[in-house]
């Protein structure tokens, strides 16, 4: 199957926490990186998610937000540092591509927001994704 889903990392299922309706899954990426994705826990029986499960991180270039610094204070979980390597500005949006460890991210974010944070190829970031927005796939 193809998806258009641009950010597909891939990772080991290192612990599931089920209640009623949802499930948080915590994956090591095969970069070093832990992950944690809010799903339901249907979709865990589904998938046969369990310890040790091959998985696949994805989630929308949408879904990814950029910070140039620390973050502190915030609910996300997911908060993956890399550098930028290419910013591609469109008529109001821009892709920014991010090489991370054993991979890469793309975030689509507003032209605005690229000159609000100075981003240009070499610039550190800290990629922040919400954990009801990773969804996963079995590998």
């Amino acid at each position: 199957m193809s998806l258009s889903i641009r950010n597909q990392l891939p990772g080991t299922v290192t612990s599931v926490t089920s209640g009623e309706a949802m499930a948080t899954v915590k994956v090591r990426l095969d970069g070093g990186q832990n992950v944690t994705a809010a799903i339901t826990s249907e979709a865990v029986k589904d998938l046969g998610l369990g310890e040790g499960s091959a998985v696949r991180a994805l989630m929308k270039a949408t879904e990814v937000a950029l910070a140039t610094g620390t973050v502190d204070g915030l609910s996300i979980r997911n908060r993956i540092p890399g550098t930028v390597s290419d910013v591609s500005a469109g008529g109001a949006m821009a892709s920014v591509k991010i090489d991370i460890e054993g991979g890469g991210l793309t975030a689509a974010i507003t032209n605005d927001a690229v000159t609000d944070l100075g981003l240009t190829a070499g610039s550190s970031v800290v990629a922040l994704i919400k954990s009801t927005e990773i969804s996963l796939a079995s590998a």
